[in-house]
């Protein structure tokens, strides 16, 4: 079973270490695709010896379906550059490397680090997520910036133990920055798609999704950082919908 290792970048100076590191004894091949950093993000690959290659960044579904067309090798590990593979997880995936899976896919939990905390319930856990994949049975998809790896037709998928740990915020700023940055393109994608919407419908679904991160999520189980995650998942609801309206009201 050989296995690329594949990672899109933009200026990941503080992410990318940690990910590259946790791929080294798992992969066969690490290839990088950057798009454009101006940090050390290039400078920090170059010294792991990895692939690095470059490449216009289009939206986060082309960049990862160009990423995953450049890998070498058939089976392809696909990770965000502030992910890493877990000991545990690290361990099932060399241990399935010894053997010729039937799958054409393996699923994953993600375990997320939330300024410092890691986030067991708030619906941010287990976060099952499909990254281990038979190249040619698998391509991304979703809705910016919402992307998801897809198997195509009958091929199935199987799920390994351990976590892939997800060092998502380390500051509310960071949080408040991603906001900001995802609900633009989300409100755009959705524009595109002639989806509309009303002020009565986004108080509606801002308090829904409030309701269900602290509650029915138990996200009051996570203490104070779930009670954060809940506030500022119903504030990007607000953002999101609010700049479809104002994209709709300058059309």
């Amino acid at each position: 079973m050989q296995l690329s290792g594949v990672i899109i970048t933009y200026n990941e100076e503080r992410n990318i270490s940690r990910c590259l590191a946790s791929l080294l004894d798992v992969c066969d091949e690490i290839l990088v695709l950057d798009s454009f950093s101006t940090d050390q993000t290039e400078a920090i690959c170059r010294s792991f010896g990895v692939r690095f290659e470059q490449h216009p960044f289009e939206g986060h579904i082309q960049q990862k379906n160009e990423a995953l067309q450049r890998a070498s090798h058939p089976w392809v590990l696909s990770l965000d550059a502030d992910e890493a593979l877990s000991p545990a997880l690290k361990g099932a995936i060399l241990a399935l490397k010894k053997n010729a899976p039937q799958a054409g896919g393996f699923s994953m939990n993600r375990l997320t680090n939330y300024c410092g905390k890691w986030i067991h319930y708030s619906g941010w856990y287990p976060d099952v997520k499909l990254r281990l994949v038979y190249k040619a049975d698998a391509y991304w998809g979703g809705i910016n910036p919402h992307d998801q790896l897809m198997l195509k037709g009958n091929a199935f998928q199987q799920h390994l133990k351990g976590d892939l740990l997800h060092y998502s915020y380390y500051t509310k700023e960071d949080h408040y920055k991603q906001i900001a940055y995802f609900s633009e393109i989300a409100s755009k994608e959705l524009f595109a798609r002639k989806k509309k919407t009303t002020l009565p419908l986004i108080i509606l679904k801002v308090a829904a999704q409030f309701m269900k991160s602290y509650l029915f999520k138990l996200g009051f189980l996570d203490g104070i950082a779930g009670w954060h995650i809940a506030t500022r998942s119903a504030y990007a609801t607000y953002l999101k919908y609010t700049l479809l309206r104002k994209l709709w009201q300058h059309a």
